[in-house]
């Protein structure tokens, strides 16, 4: 990235409207490119393209040259993240009813679970209440709530897992869940439980580490091998 956009990306940050607006002109074809991947599905391509100015802006708002990446590369997830929470907010996106099930079960367990012990539970908590795996628990989460699944980002680098993977080719298979379910599923245990953790319930490597009782050294190496596998399934 050019010193003349690092520049006017921390300009806008401080709030300069015409940085901003700069920048969404210049990137304007890769904010088409992500909307047209939506387009078919009852909203006006327009609006799509405003949507995609919004997460575009949001982008800005929260990205850092600490994280060793393109701005172009870490504001993709965040555009088409806010196109997928309009269409599934205007329920545009269908859930499957089995999915839908295990979410309302998983709603009750933790309401019952809080009023039991008086706090939030935890994921394991949760599934020796529904008897469901912890990956279980985080897919019908995911895909019944808010449409920032993928884009969750992980406690202390502020990644996500679309981001992390990096295929943007291979979008539309990430934002079917069903699809990448199945990619996750094909993963051993402990790296299904690794991903579970890190990038949909946006926990840290040391946290990760703690619940399943392992080193953090451990749990880089479990979490670099799922992304690698991911990587070679999802293109």
């Amino acid at each position: 990235m050019s010193e003349d956009i690092y520049s006017l990306l921390r300009m806008a940050q401080g709030g300069d409207k015409d940085a901003a607006g700069r920048l969404i002109e210049e990137n304007s074809g890769l904010i088409w490119s992500i909307a047209r991947r939506f387009f078919g599905r009852g909203v006006d391509p327009d609006d799509l393209y405003q949507l995609g100015c919004v997460g575009f802006l949001k982008a800005i708002e929260g990205f850092d040259e600490g994280y060793g990446t393109k701005f172009s590369t870490y504001a993709v997830p965040k555009i088409s993240g806010e196109i997928r929470r309009f269409l599934r907010d205007d329920g545009m996106v269908k859930v499957s009813r089995g999915v839908k099930e295990q979410a309302q079960q998983i709603r009750s367990a933790r309401m019952a679970l809080e009023q039991r012990l008086g706090r939030e539970p935890t994921i394991s908590e949760l599934a020796r209440e529904t008897g469901m795996s912890a990956e279980d628990i985080a897919f019908a989460e995911t895909a019944t709530g808010p449409a920032e699944s993928l884009q969750r980002e992980t406690g202390e680098d502020g990644f996500t897992l679309e981001l992390v993977l990096g295929d943007y080719g291979a979008e539309e298979k990430l934002v079917e869940h069903v699809a990448l379910r199945a990619a996750i599923e094909k993963l051993p245990e402990r790296e299904r439980q690794v991903v579970a953790l890190r990038y949909y319930h946006g926990m840290t490597q040391q946290n990760c580490a703690k619940v399943l009782h392992v080193s953090q050294v451990q749990i880089s190496r479990l979490e670099r091998r799922a992304v690698d596998e991911l990587r070679k399934m999802l293109s």
